[in-house]
């Protein structure tokens, strides 16, 4: 039965989400003269502001003219040798309790040194020989750790930001929903609030790569997934095989199908679907899945913990789950 999903919330996250996406965000970069030609132009070429509400400070350390940064939400420092411009410019920032980040081109032996040079924290010290892994993987999950506040503003700004902005959604409303899963005692109470975590989830993502969250866009939304939720259809599936859930497989179900239903969500915007149509593909997904499960009464002969792991091994996303620990007790 189709689960009835409140219109109004949904309409109150989506107004907030498109907020957020507007809010001005301001990053200054800090280039040291010998810095690697390609890392700079690796992020001239992936921090170019989409919309006003992003602006850009861009400074040379140069030791002859020292650096004057002006309020910003982060600092990108581009380092080459590491020297005592670098330092200098970066240092009123740290001060100021600013993230502050220092890319560099090269192997982990420089990014030991740079940190003794310029006493700069390792955590936020990144160095690869590889310029997309510093800008589209590394830099881009450290802005969205440290300017959480701001995520989908960098995400609708600067388009290398956007998947890291949706995976920290994912991964967030995986928890959620696992703790969910773990925490409900009435059989079923647990479906209504993943069902809506995971139409949130959706909305954030959908926020990150710059989907229009308009009234008709969600009650589209909440017909389909309010209909076809991933993790209902999989939960009625395993119900029927599994004699007694313990609290970790309910609680694995509820994080493993978050992140698989993030994941494929991701790839489907990515490839340029909207809203709606990634909900519609992610129902048909659901069907196909439930398909290869084994149906309702047919009894297995494995514990419960090793009757999920079956299940896990039948849904995309669910090798990220935490392991079941075995012989859990059941409810």
């Amino acid at each position: 039965m189709a689960l009835t999903m409140d219109m109004r919330d949904l309409v109150k996250s989506g107004s907030k989400l498109q907020a957020e996406r507007q809010q001005s965000v301001t990053i200054a970069v800090v280039i040291e003269l010998d810095a690697d030609e390609a890392l700079v132009n690796g992020l001239r070429e992936r921090l170019r502001p989409q919309t006003v509400g992003a602006s850009l400070q861009v400074e040379v350390a140069n030791p002859a003219s020292p650096v004057v940064l002006h309020a910003c939400d982060a600092v990108i420092a581009v380092a080459g040798s590491g020297g005592a411009a670098l330092a200098d410019a970066i240092r009123p920032a740290r001060q100021a309790h600013t993230p502050v980040a220092v890319v560099a081109l090269g192997d982990e032996a420089l990014r030991t040194r740079l940190a003794d040079v310029l006493t700069h924290p390792l955590a936020d010290l990144i160095a690869s020989d590889d310029v997309e892994e510093i800008t589209d993987t590394r830099l881009a999950n450290w802005l969205a750790d440290e300017l959480a506040s701001k995520r989908l503003a960098l995400a609708a700004n600067f388009p290398f930001m956007r998947r890291a902005v949706a995976n920290e959604a994912v991964q967030a409303t995986a928890m959620q929903n696992a703790l969910v899963g773990a925490v409900a005692f009435v059989p079923g109470a647990d479906m209504p609030i993943m069902t809506a975590n995971q139409a949130k989830m959706l909305l954030q993502i959908a926020a990150a790569y710059g989907e229009k969250l308009g009234p008709e866009r969600l009650r589209e939304l909440a017909a389909i997934v309010g209909g076809a939720f991933v993790l209902r259809t999989i939960a009625r599936q395993v119900l029927g095989f599994v004699p007694v859930l313990g609290w970790a497989v309910k609680s694995g179900i509820g994080y493993g199908g978050t992140v698989a239903m993030g994941k494929a969500a991701i790839e489907y915007f990515e490839d340029g679907a909207d809203i709606t149509e990634v909900a519609r593909r992610l129902r048909e997904r659901a069907g196909g899945v439930a398909q290869r499960l084994p149906k309702r009464g047919h009894k297995l002969p494995v514990s419960a913990p090793d009757a999920a792991g079956s299940v896990q091994r039948e849904l995309p996303g669910f090798s990220d789950m935490p392991a079941l620990a075995p012989g859990v007790a059941g409810e």
